[in-house]
């Protein structure tokens, strides 16, 4: 297929773009302002990084949105993988269209109907609200996109590796921990990212499922916006915003090394064969 290019599409592009990143980088410059005014330049200055260390209000919301992802993040990487591999590898059972449907419906459901069901479950069952409670509500949101990133993987996967293990006499357990999950990881490194991500910018359905003690940094930072940007919101959020970049750099170096390292296995086994 062959891909015209023209100023028409260039001028799109960076327009676009721009749309994106211009505004983040904003906040990122006057994250270093002097001035208590988001909105006028009084030069350069780290005063408000240093500020957010008295700010325990700010921190403690940051804290409990970071704990709340990694929890939230894993346990949904981990069911969301076991959803994959019953969709992929279990074939047709009873009860298929139920389960694909069960686990797939956070995807087409509005948040706040997501949110006040959740609310209601935890009322009925007598839970108080707080942070395990929007670790459950935030894995419930984030394990369908979990298992479609995973699944992907899994459709195209050669299963004749498995078999091989099989054949040399690994178990099936050992088979998965040895050879499927090495081969899928990229895939289930991507889910983990992608849920994490869900779970740090969630408001929805958090501000059903919080309560006292229990504020995650987008419920705080949207409740100090209506009385107005402060310049520690935008340092915090620049420190959130290289967090998440970090994040996605290592983990795209690492998947990386490890695709390389299949190639180079593939291709030992190849060189083997013949």
């Amino acid at each position: 297929m062959n891909l015209r290019f023209s100023w028409f599409n260039l001028t799109s592009l960076m327009l676009g773009f721009a749309f994106l990143y211009i505004p983040i980088l904003l906040l990122v410059l006057f994250s270093f302002n002097e001035s208590k005014l988001v909105t006028v330049w009084g030069g350069w200055s780290t005063k408000w990084y240093a500020g957010l260390l008295d700010n325990e209000a700010l921190m403690s919301a940051a804290w409990t949105t970071l704990w709340v992802a990694l929890f939230s993040a894993t346990l949904a990487t981990i069911l969301g993988t076991l959803a994959a591999i019953v969709l992929v590898r279990m074939g047709r059972f009873p009860g298929r269209t139920l389960f694909s449907g069960l686990v797939f419906a956070p995807l087409v459901m509005p948040e706040v109907i997501t949110g006040l069901s959740l609310l209601l479950l935890f009322v009925a069952i007598g839970v108080d609200r707080g942070f395990w409670t929007i670790t459950m509500a935030h894995t419930t949101l984030t394990m369908c996109f979990a298992a479609i990133v995973v699944q992907s993987r899994l459709l195209d996967f050669d299963k004749s590796v498995e078999e091989a293990a099989m054949d040399l006499g690994a178990t099936p357990v050992k088979t998965f921990f040895q050879v499927t999950l090495p081969i899928i990881a990229p895939s289930v490194i991507s889910a983990w990212l992608l849920a994490f991500t869900l779970s740090l910018d969630d408001l929805v359905i958090a501000s059903f499922t919080s309560g006292p003690g229990a504020t995650t940094l987008p419920m705080k930072i949207y409740s100090q916006v209506r009385l107005g940007v402060t310049p520690e919101i935008n340092a915090i959020s620049t420190l959130m915003i290289a967090f998440v970049t970090l994040g996605v750099l290592a983990a795209s170096y690492v998947t990386k090394r490890q695709a390389l390292q299949a190639e180079r296995e593939r291709r030992a086994v190849d060189a083997g064969a013949a």
